[in-house]
Parts: C-alpha cells; sequence; structure tokens
C-alpha cells in the first residue's frame, strides 16, 4: 500500500481546524436541537422547536438583524471612502508622510472596549464635551437618548475605530500598484482626476473587494461597541443581532434557543456575504 507522508504532517492542522472549528459547529447545531434553558439544563431533544419560534414569533431578532445589516453596510461604507482618500494622501510625496502613517493607525491600536468609554463621555449628554460645543449654539443632542442619534453614535465610533485598518489594506494594495501604467497615462497627458478613474481605482478594485468583505464579515459582529456604549438602547434601537444573541444566551440563559438563533445568523451571513462579493465582483471589475 502506497503511503504519502505529506498527510502526517497535514494532520496536526486537520485536529486543530476539528477543534476550534468544526466541533463548536456541530455542538452548536446540536444544542439548537434541545430544550437546554435556566430550568432545564441539558441536551433534551426537542426537533426543529427552536427554529419554528424564531421563524414564526421571534421578530425581535429580525429586526436587529436588519438594523444590524444598515450599520454594518453604513459604517463599511464610510469607512471605504474615508480609508482609500487618507491611502491616497500618504502614497503622495507628502511632507510628514511616515508620521500620518503611524498617527492614522492609532485607533485601531487601541482597546475597542476602552475607547467606546471614552466615546460614551464624549456624548455624555450632560457632561461630555460634545453637547459642551453644541450649547453654544443653543443645541443640547440627546445623543444617546434619542433612536436616530444613538445610531449615528454607534456608526461614527465603529468608522473612528476601524477606518485604520481598511487605510491599512488600501494602503499596501497602492504601494503594490505597478508604476508602468502611470506613467503611460503621463505620457497621454492624463490628468490627477483621470489617472484615478482609468488606472488607480480599476487597478484597486480586486484589493478594494476583498477589504470591503474582510471589513463586513468584522461589522456583522458588532457587540463590544454596542454594549459598552448604549446597551442596545434607547429601548431596541441599536440593539445588534450578536447583542440578541448574547441577551437570550447570557443573560436569560435560553441556551438551546440561543444556539439556533447563532446558527441562523451564521447561515445569512455567509449566503448574504457570498451574493455582496459576487455583485462588487459583477459591478468593480466585470464593468471596468
Amino acid at each position: 500500500m502506497n503511503f504519502n507522508h505529506k498527510f502526517v504532517f497535514l494532520l496536526p492542522g486537520l485536529l486543530v481546524l476539528i477543534g476550534i472549528l468544526i466541533f463548536p459547529i456541530v455542538f452548536t447545531v446540536r444544542l439548537s436541537l434541545s430544550s437546554w434553558d435556566s430550568f432545564y439544563p441539558g441536551l433534551d431533544f426537542i426537533g426543529l422547536d427552536n427554529y419554528i419560534r424564531l421563524f414564526t414569533d421571534d421578530k425581535r431578532f429580525w429586526e436587529s438583524f436588519f438594523r444590524l445589516s444598515f450599520l454594518s453596510v453604513t459604517t463599511v461604507f464610510l469607512q471605504y471612502i474615508i480609508g482609500f482618500s487618507l491611502a491616497l494622501m500618504v502614497w503622495k510625496d507628502i511632507i510628514f508622510k511616515r508620521f500620518f502613517r503611524v498617527l492614522f493607525l492609532i485607533p485601531m491600536m487601541t482597546t475597542p472596549v476602552i475607547m467606546t468609554v471614552i466615546w460614551r463621555t464624549f456624548f455624555h449628554e450632560s457632561l461630555g464635551p460634545v453637547n459642551d460645543f453644541f450649547s453654544l449654539f443653543g443645541i443640547t443632542p440627546l445623543w444617546l437618548s434619542n433612536n436616530i442619534l444613538a445610531k449615528v453614535t454607534v456608526i461614527i465610533v465603529e468608522v473612528w475605530q476601524w477606518t485604520p485598518f481598511m487605510f491599512l489594506l488600501l494602503l499596501a494594495g497602492l504601494l503594490s500598484l505597478p508604476k508602468e501604467p502611470f506613467l503611460a497615462a503621463s505620457i497621454d497627458g492624463a490628468g490627477p482626476i483621470r489617472k484615478f478613474i482609468y488606472v488607480t481605482f480599476p487597478l484597486m478594485a480586486p484589493i478594494s473587494i476583498g477589504a470591503i468583505i474582510i471589513r463586513l464579515i468584522e461589522a456583522s459582529k458588532i457587540m463590544d461597541t454596542v454594549y459598552v456604549l448604549t446597551s442596545g438602547g434607547p429601548g431596541t434601537a441599536t440593539e445588534t443581532s450578536s447583542y440578541y444573541i448574547f441577551i437570550k444566551g447570557l443573560r436569560e440563559f435560553q441556551i438551546g434557543y440561543s444556539a439556533a438563533l447563532s446558527f441562523t445568523y451564521l447561515i445569512i451571513m455567509i449566503i448574504s456575504l457570498t451574493i455582496i462579493s459576487k455583485l462588487l465582483v459583477k459591478l468593480l471589475i466585470k464593468k471596468i
């Protein structure tokens, strides 16, 4: 019998993959088919009851999912626009270029929870400096008590925290671009705007798609910002799917039902991100 020794070296990685990925998913599916809660702990099999409850009775989950979709798409879009602009700025030969590269990365290097606490202090309705500034014009917005302004606050914090990540990916892409297309465009007399439209942006399209998808995956798990900044409030105005699953699983201790929520959410996100990636490829690459 022929035995290929390379599979022996693949075995440790395979075991790690099974341990950290496959087993948790399989166990989550098993949990989702049980009635485990604070009153009846254990893996008592109840079939699809949790999923039937989710799709027929739980409007709050679907509201939190659509709310999360809005927050994710909005924050990632703003992060891409701002991050691309900053990357283009330091890509060129400007004064203190290295200083700005480090400066733009500072928000990403800080702990998210700590920075969210600081932002909550900034937006405090009676003690925060933001309202002190607006009070000069006779305005005192209720940032964390108003449904719309609470969402705006979450978006501001997320954009500030993670735009540096987008900036870093896009800057790395810009630095790896070949110089020949830009030299050819200069010979043809193209200006900066035409170079960006017809050279820079098309060459950056694959990198842009990768950066957007990576950030969408991360943004779809918004939890710490909402937990610290608004706790899902006011009411459920900023409650996301992750935070709702946390409430069901670790506050109300509905383990079986929260597992069903988690698995359903995973499947929806896989399908959604696959569709989004195909649309981005069609819009940014095939039409260029």
